[in-house]
């Protein structure tokens, strides 16, 4: 009985090593296109087009970081992206949270055909929508300014993100709400007392989804921005910024490192929120 105890274990420890190292080897593996941008940044032209390539830098040319801000304009894009990010995540997360509790505690005519079209609405691809709505915004005044990318994100931040914050919202009992009937309170006093202290995880979440959505976005910003060289985001001017290096790769690493640098933060910051946010929504359907 021991030796197979002990043989047990023996084979457990086996696996539990096989599969930390299968981890390390695809970490390693995720994480070395990020290293070679770092790496890249750091070298002039002629050292990128060596053979056989280098994994760390001859010389580490932090210099070229300096001469990248400036050419790059980053400060102008970066406050331009932040003026659309700002009110986007804080517009889509409160809607969405609005909507959500709607969906999740509260009863009305048609809640299940509404939320089976929004839930639907997530089939549709963005392409289907996006000529549409350029029609409609070419015919207002607010074509070349940030409102169009703006204004939709405060109609729920998103299908995905009302069903997220929905899902976490069924994990809370119902048991709540009912002894703050009896106490009195209104549905907006649970929201703000009871529920939304219960779901911030998920809150987080929405707010780092939509964060790297309007971060990464360019499709739009090019379509709405177009021309508008003093309104142009970190995604806009990372592609113009290409566009004019010709062979200049190594300022194009360096503004790529800028560009992506802030949402890895953020991410690392609100990570435990997020993986608690994942895990917790699918709880109870």
């Amino acid at each position: 009985m021991i030796n197979a105890n002990q043989e047990r274990e023996n084979r457990e420890n086996t696996l539990n090593n096989i599969a930390l190292i299968a981890t390390i080897v695809v970490a390693i593996l995720v994480m070395f296109p990020i290293w070679w941008i770092i790496r890249s940044s750091l070298m002039n032209n002629a050292q990128l087009y060596s053979a056989p390539p280098a994994v760390l830098p001859p010389n580490w040319l932090f210099s070229n970081y300096p001469k990248a801000l400036s050419d790059f304009h980053f400060w102008l894009y970066f406050k331009n992206t932040m003026t659309i990010i700002i009110p986007s995540v804080l517009a889509g997360t409160i809607t969405a949270t609005f909507c959500g509790y709607a969906f999740a505690r509260l009863r009305f005519p048609g809640k299940k055909f509404i939320f089976s079209l929004c839930v639907g609405s997530m089939l549709l691809p963005g392409m289907v929508t996006l000529i549409p709505l350029y029609i409609m915004w070419s015919r207002t005044p607010l074509m070349g300014t940030f409102w169009p990318l703006i204004l939709p994100y405060f109609c729920g931040g998103g299908a995905f993100n009302i069903f997220l914050i929905r899902q976490f919202m069924r994990t809370i009992p119902m048991e709540l709400d009912e002894a703050a009937y009896i106490d009195g309170a209104g549905y907006f006093t649970i929201l703000t007392r009871i529920i939304i202290p219960a779901v911030k995880p998920a809150m987080i979440v929405v707010s780092l989804l939509l964060f790297i959505i309007l971060w990464n976005d360019l499709l739009t910003q090019m379509i709405y921005l177009v021309g508008e060289t003093d309104k142009y985001t970190i995604s806009v001017g990372l592609t113009i910024f290409r566009g004019s290096l010709r062979q200049d790769w190594s300022m194009f690493m360096c503004a790529t490192c800028m560009a992506f640098i802030p949402g890895v933060v953020l991410f690392l910051i609100g990570q435990r929120y997020f993986m608690e946010g994942i895990v917790l929504t699918g709880m109870k359907n």
